[in-house]
């Protein structure tokens, strides 16, 4: 069977050289894996795969312990961890997962509610071979992360909750136009305006728009204006995120999980207030209501503000999520 062409990266590990960028065939079974090459940054680190729920979850391992589970977000990869997880190995058994649409992982047509996303990773620590879990999220998976505490409280022996809450009837009340300030480049403290949560639940539009180098220049842009005070991430570190969201099927599905916000919203009105313990985390300039979210639908929740700090929190603070996270599920 044949498959479209994409781009695949290929990353100069040794050299420290500006990536480039190949085209290649799936169907040639030559294709570069990108995580093959990333994986061998991460000393004690390994690649893994299950099919679970009828799909492939990719995923990187490594540690000794408990299972920490750590849940990415867009326009992300299981790499946005990478500062954080040889010290959580040290301490716990780490799974960074691509999860449904993102990166290595398997991209269908339908499942991306948060509700069915949570049933995927429920399913792969019963693959595991395990009965319950510590579950970190940012971003999208940082929904994903709370829908599975709701839906599993029993496999949830704590969860950890960065910069994003899980979509609910506040979403629903976000303006049509940006605060002032919003955009002021020049200010590093100004508020942040998500409007493409809206824009990328357009049908079909977003696709057909930011194929190609438009990809670039929309999805640079995010990287740089979520950051506190100056990029967080190099020219290297946002490459191979574009060139994970470069193929058709890869861009829809991350679309897909904004499309989803309406029903993620129903759901979350079924949801009863979490009972398992829960740390928040937000930057002071990001584009979060984590801290009322979680005093309003968790019990004694653990919030903390990082101050000058952007949307790329497992990034731009690393050393802080160590110190939070061997604090909280220790």
């Amino acid at each position: 069977m044949l498959f479209p062409l994409y781009l695949a990266y290929k990353l100069n590990v040794a050299t420290g050289t500006v990536p480039t960028f190949i085209t290649a065939s799936s169907d040639s079974g030559r294709t570069e894996n990108i995580d093959e090459e990333l994986v061998k940054t991460l000393q004690g680190f390994h690649n893994g795969n299950k099919t679970v729920n009828g799909i492939k979850l990719h995923y990187v391992e490594g540690g000794k312990g408990e299972p920490l589970f750590l849940l990415p977000g867009w326009p992300e990869t299981w790499y946005e961890y990478r500062k954080v997880m040889p010290e959580l190995a040290k301490y716990y058994h780490v799974y960074s997962i691509d999860i449904r649409g993102m990166g290595s992982s398997d991209k269908p047509t339908t499942g991306y509610d948060k509700k069915t996303m949570a049933s995927d990773i429920y399913a792969l620590m019963n693959e595991l071979g395990y009965k319950n879990i510590y579950i970190a999220g940012h971003d999208i998976g940082s929904t994903v992360a709370y829908a599975f505490a709701a839906n599993y409280p029993h496999a949830t022996k704590k969860l950890a909750m960065l910069d994003i809450s899980h979509p609910d009837d506040n979403m629903l009340k976000i303006p049509l136009v940006a605060p002032p300030g919003s955009y002021d480049v020049s200010n590093p403290a100004r508020a942040k305006f998500p409007w493409w949560w809206a824009f990328n639940n357009v049908p079909n539009l977003p696709e057909q728009l930011l194929q190609g180098k438009n990809l670039d220049i929309a999805y640079n842009w995010a990287y740089d204006y979520l950051s506190y005070d100056k990029p967080a991430l190099n020219p290297q570190e946002k490459a191979i995120y574009i060139a994970a969201y470069a193929k058709p099927d890869a861009l829809r599905a991350a679309n897909d999980w904004f499309r989803a916000f309406r029903q993620d919203i129903d759901d979350f009105n079924t949801y009863k207030k979490l009972s398992v313990p829960v740390l928040g985390i937000y930057g002071s300039t990001g584009i979060s209501d984590l801290g009322p979210f979680l005093k309003e639908n968790t019990m004694n929740p653990k919030v903390v503000e990082l101050k000058r700090t952007g949307h790329w929190i497992p990034e731009e603070q690393p050393e802080e999520i160590i110190k939070q996270f061997k604090e909280f599920f220790r």
